[in-house]
């Protein structure tokens, strides 16, 4: 850089050259420097951004209120934090997602450029420390060690809502085509096996109501999210933070947030907690364990189109094959398999990295993070992608499938209460040895007369209860 182009800092390790416009400084610098390992950072997740200045606004102001910091400064962090959370200075977070040092290149970007704006807002120029800190005064009454992981946690708390929305989006959908398909037969299958009639109308709601456990299972675990640690400083015990602080951040952040948070009845044990993300993680592993199945489903009954199932068609998206003319494959819910698989390999590292803290902080922290917020994000975003180009163009080829119901043998256990177990098993085993039809068997052998044959394996009676035919 030339000497117009940068200014100097200085830290622990000694000084160092920062782009001159830079809100960030020394040690986000260094951040740059030693990690380019994830290709994804801060500034990928504007939420996150928006977290931490959430967190920084309530500890400014607390600090202000309660006499540690000038009010002139407390005002100007107070003013510069609700900047970020507006939505400016994002392109100044690029820390890499992946990092050591359990989060502290996180908190000091947000603590520099935060002090570098509020900096400007008192009339100074970035860098002139002396006047706004980035560790004396943005940082006062804070370690890492529950500035971060409070921040993370209302990140994903936020997430959860988008994850949510579109979740809920989804599940409309899955609903919508169970209307509309609810007056045709199809056959039901149990082990890949043909097994009595439904509805395509009955099959599609359930995926909606499978899907639909998961919202409250998520809510569920997002409320542990909202149990923050902030005035336990470096391992809980408060150390540098006055008495009322952790009471008061706490109760600022939950009003400049708008969410309701609580402060953790022992910040000794909650500052190397990680039990609230493993529980959090593993309701996203289940939701993607269900959409993965769903997807299955969707692929196995759009299977053909000549020599498969060909019970639904799925919208057209993109030409199937370079070498197979007239080809087309199901993309969509293929893309929607590999980012269920990837959250659930997500969930595995959140697992091993939970497991591996020690005493009194949990250092692999940075990743168990960057794995939530990658499987909210993946999740919201193929979901969105799933409802949008899969499931709203499903049709359905009701004339095959009423024709497979008619030819299957699984239709034969309709009988099973009028002509008993064992008639009903000489039949099916005699229609698939002669390929026969059942109904022409059962009338040869006079087990039911006509008219209550027909009523009997009427499809549509079939796919409810009903009384039997004496």
């Amino acid at each position: 850089m030339s000497e117009k182009n940068y200014r100097v800092e200085s830290d622990l390790l000694g000084e160092l050259q920062v782009p001159a416009d830079a809100y960030y400084g020394v040690q986000t610098q260094r951040a740059i420097n030693n990690y380019k390992i994830s290709t994804t950072h801060m500034y990928d997740y504007p939420e996150y951004i928006i977290a931490m200045a959430y967190v920084k606004m309530a500890a400014a102001a607390a600090n202000t209120e309660l006499g540690v910091i000038p009010k002139e400064i407390g005002d100007a962090i107070v003013a510069a934090c609700k900047e970020i959370v507006a939505g400016k200075f994002h392109d100044q977070f690029p820390v890499d997602m992946m990092q050591g040092g359990a989060g502290t290149s996180v908190n000091m970007n947000a603590n520099e450029v935060i002090a570098n704006r509020a900096l400007e807002l008192m009339g100074h120029k970035k860098g002139e420390y002396q006047y706004c800190s980035p560790n004396d005064h943005v940082n006062c009454a804070q370690s890492t060690n529950d500035a971060y992981p409070s921040a993370f946690r209302y990140t994903f708390f936020r997430m959860n809502r988008h994850l949510e929305s579109a979740l809920k989006e989804l599940i409309a959908s899955f609903r919508a085509k169970g209307e509309e398909f609810k007056d045709i037969i199809k056959m039901g299958r149990t082990q890949l096996q043909d097994a009595v009639p439904m509805t395509s109308g009955q099959e599609f709601n359930a995926f909606a109501n499978n899907l639909e456990e998961e919202i409250a299972n998520l809510e569920r675990n997002a409320v542990l999210l909202k149990e923050i640690n902030m005035g336990g400083t470096a391992i809980g015990t408060g150390l540098n933070a006055v008495p009322g602080f952790a009471e008061l951040c706490t109760k600022r952040m939950s009003e400049f947030s708008g969410d309701s948070f609580e402060k953790a009845p022992d910040l000794v044990e909650a500052t190397p907690d990680t039990g609230a993300y493993v529980s959090y993680s593993a309701a996203l592993k289940r939701l993607a364990v269900k959409l993965s199945k769903t997807c299955n489903d969707l692929r196995l009954m759009a299977s053909g189109p000549r020599c498969g199932l060909h019970e639904i068609n799925l919208p057209p998206m993109a030409p199937g094959s370079s070498i197979m003319p007239g080809k087309v494959n199901p993309v969509i819910p293929e893309v929607t398999n590999q980012v269920c698989f990837k959250v659930i390999g997500n969930d595995t590292a959140v697992c091993f990295a939970a497991e591996a803290g020690q005493l009194q902080l949990n250092v692999m922290e940075p990743v168990i993070a960057q794995c939530i917020l990658e499987s909210q994000t993946w999740l919201i975003n193929v979901m969105n992608t799933l409802r949008i180009k899969c499931v709203d163009g499903i049709t359905v080829n009701a004339e095959h499938c009423y024709e497979m119901v008619k030819n299957s043998i699984g239709i034969v256990t309709a009988l099973n209460p009028y002509i008993g177990y064992k008639a009903s098993t000489k039949v099916a085993k005699e229609a698939l040895e002669t390929g026969r039809s059942v109904y022409d068997l059962v009338l040869e052998h006079g087990f039911m007369t006509k008219e209550k044959l027909d009523e009997a394996l009427d499809p549509k009676a079939m796919t409810a209860s009903h009384e039997f035919i004496k």
